[in-house]
Formats: C-alpha cells, structure tokens, sequence
C-alpha cells in the first residue's frame, strides 16, 4: 500500500464491522506504539458543537505562539482534513507512514476503520512536538478510541438524542457515555446549558473539577458585542466569533471556561482571544456563500442541530423562495428535523449519498411527504449532491436562496471540487 487512499481502503475492509464499541483492542496497539503526550490534552466530546469548539480553541492558541495538534472527524472533503499540525492539514505522506506504523505494531489485532485511523493520527502528533492537543471525541465517550488517552480537560458540549442505537434512547443514557471522557481531579467543562444529571453526577462521583455553564462561567451580549466571565477572568467588549450563529457564544463559552482552566499550563492573553475568536474559520457550520442566490452550507443532522440551523435561516431576513438540498444517514430521527425546518423550505431537492448508511434520496423524499402539510411545496430526488445543487441553481432567482444541509457528506458532495459560485438562471455572467 504506497498511497494514502491505498490504505483507507484497506481500513474499510480489515474489520468485519463499521462500529464496535470498546478499547480494548484499540488500547493495545496504542500500548505497543507506546502513545504518549508530554503536553496539555483537550477532549472535546458532545453531539453538537464540538467541532466549532476544536476550531475555536486551535485558533486561540494559534494566536497565542502555540503549536497545536487537532483531531477531528468526519472529514468534509479529503481525509488529510482530520488531523490538523500549527493549522495545517496533515499532508497525505506522512499518514502514509502513520498507517504503516500501526499496521507493523498491530499484529493480528484487528481494528475498526476509525480505530485504524484515530491510533495513526495520535501517533503522528505524538511525534510533532506540540504544544497543545485537542482530541475530537467521534461517537459517544466512555468507548470512543480517542478514549484511550487521559484529558487534562475535558469539554462537553449540548448534548442531545443521536446515535441512540448505540449510545441509548434518552439523554441521560447519552450523556453518561460522554461524561467517560471525565477524570478525576481534572477539569471538565459542560457548555450545555441544561446538562443532563447524570453528567454531573459522574463528575462527582469521580472527583473531577466542574466547571458548569451558568454557575462557574457565563456570557452576556448585546447585538454589538458580548462579555464572558469565569473563575478568574473575566473578558469585555469583544466582538462576536467569526463562526456564525446564535449557538456559538455557548460554545465559545465553554472554549474560554477550559483554556481558563488549564491557564498555568497554557496561558493566552485577552488579544490572543480577540484574535482567535475574530479569525476562527470551521467550512460547513452555517457557513454562508456570497452570491446570487445565497448559498448556505450547514453539517445539521439531528434534530438539535436542525433547529439551531432553523433558527440562524429565521435570522438572515427574507427570501422569496428557500431551496433545501438534502441527504441524511438512514438511521437519523427524519420527522423532526423535517417538520422544524419546513416551514422554510419552498423546494425540496433530496439527494442519494456515497456508502451504505445513507438513506435513499427516494426514502427520504417518502419521509418528507409523510409529514409535509404545505400544498405549494414540491421536491425532487437526485443522485448526488452536486447534481442536487445544480438542480436547485437551475431553479432559483438571484433574490432567492440554498440551503445544503444533512450529512458530512451531503455538504462534503458540494465542496468536493471548491466552494461553489453560483450563478442563478436570470444573471448574465
């Protein structure tokens, strides 16, 4: 296997399953590779948000002088986006000598596509001198590989109903898999604003440090600017975080509370924190295309985030006609996600994806009718989100405008080759 591509491939086919949960296996390896960190670790776990609180917390520190190691999944676009060394996507060759040096240290042992890859990114920062590493957690907590390495701060953001066939139906189930990330004596954070208990109880009943949203840190804003308060700092007058979204100021919240938590070992002044905020970049969170029509790109796929992004449409103004191109995983809760976003939506253009859990764009166009109420609503079905998006393009006017949301891999199709321009059918070039 000479190529990076080579070796993904072969991930997919090593394990006989997509997901087993566990650490085991993955502990193991990691033991042979003898993975270690000489620096501070953020664990970053939640349904939504944590990839927005990665983004914000890597651009601070950036600001700041420091090296940084980020690991975050899925990627939108190219694999190389999910291990992040100083702000730079990992080139391919050195992943390349990353899976390599897994396979050789594996044995017989087998291992999960993500397990695979998880154990040869955490070998890669191990190796890059850094200053700061922040591990995005990829499902659940208490049994996600990255599970493996001990936190010196965990951060848990809004938690909420996804992934129940493995995680469990309610959120307190949910919640008490992410608090696995916790340990005891050291910092954890909950930005979720009403967390469940069982995510307190855990931090108790093992000692962490817990910081709670509302009692150890909180915000305040107008529409000009906004303030945060912790434990020992406090910062005024800040303009709002370049991610866009009302969402945001909890999540940056919860990125202030734990680098104020791990502030003798990483100190970062108010500028680096103006700066970092004023620059974080993260493509697919309400991410908004200039243009005509307007093109807004969203990775929304659980109802949660769904009305987050519903709420950030509502804000935008008016439109005369919204188009929504949409895919989505098979085992997502459709109905609610469709019902809290209908009402928005004039066109509907369902989209087929590229792998086995997706739901059909014909699935999810019978889910959609289902519940739709709307008599002036129509839809269509497509093989790909590109073609999904022309389609959409084909039918808009200039004032109008598109919403490419659902899966990593919905909003992914449309990025695959560039950010797209458009240019609505009544403009000349």
């Amino acid at each position: 296997m000479k190529t990076l591509q080579d070796w993904l491939d072969f991930c997919e086919r090593l394990h006989p399953v997509t997901i087993d949960m566990g650490l085991g296996r993955v502990r193991e390896v990691a033991d042979r590779l003898a993975l270690r960190f000489a620096c501070p670790v953020i664990t970053v776990a939640g349904t939504n948000g944590k990839g927005s609180t990665c983004a914000m917390l890597e651009a601070i520190l950036l600001q700041a002088g420091y090296r940084t190691g980020v690991y975050t999944s899925p990627h939108l676009v190219h694999f190389e986006e999910r291990c992040r060394l100083s702000g730079q996507s990992a080139s391919a060759e050195t992943l390349v000598e990353a899976f390599a040096t897994v396979d050789a240290a594996r044995g017989a042992v087998s291992l999960t596509y993500f397990e695979f890859s998880t154990l040869a990114i955490l070998w890669l920062m191990s190796r890059a001198d850094l200053d700061a590493v922040i591990l995005e957690v990829g499902l659940g907590g208490r049994l996600d590989a990255v599970n493996i390495v001990d936190t010196d701060c965990a951060v848990i953001t809004s938690i909420d109903l996804d992934h129940m066939a493995i995680l469990g139906k309610d959120r307190e189930t949910i919640g008490r898999e992410k608090a696995g990330i916790m340990r005891a004596g050291r910092p954890v954070v909950v930005s979720d604003p009403v967390p469940p208990q069982s995510v307190l109880e855990h931090a108790e009943a093992i000692g962490a440090d817990l910081w709670r949203f509302g009692r150890d840190f909180n915000f305040s804003g107008d529409k000009q600017q906004w303030s945060w308060a912790g434990r020992g700092r406090r910062y005024s007058g800040m303009a709002y975080p370049a991610l866009r979204g009302a969402n945001q100021l909890v999540n940056a919240s919860g990125v202030l509370a734990a680098l104020d938590a791990l502030r003798t070992r990483i100190p970062v002044t108010a500028q680096a924190v103006r700066n970092g905020l004023a620059m974080v970049e993260l493509p697919g969170r309400f991410q908004i295309v200039p243009g005509q029509p307007v093109l807004v790109l969203d990775v929304a796929h659980n109802p949660h985030s769904v009305a987050a992004l519903a709420e950030n449409l509502d804000a935008m103004g008016f439109y005369p006609t919204t188009h929504a191109v949409f895919g989505a995983m098979a085992d997502k809760d459709l109905q609610p996600m469709l019902q809290r976003v209908g009402p928005l939506v004039d066109r509907w253009y369902f989209t087929d994806l590229p792998l086995p859990r997706a739901a059909s764009a014909a699935d999810l166009q019978q889910a959609w009718q289902a519940q739709n109420t709307r008599k002036d609503v129509a839809s269509s079905v497509h093989a790909d989100p590109q073609a999904a998006l022309q389609a959409a393009v084909a039918a808009a006017d200039p004032a109008d405008r598109i919403i490419v949301f659902g899966s990593f891999y919905t909003v992914g199709g449309v990025l695959k080759d560039g950010v797209p321009r458009l240019q609505a059918k009544h403009l000349s070039p």
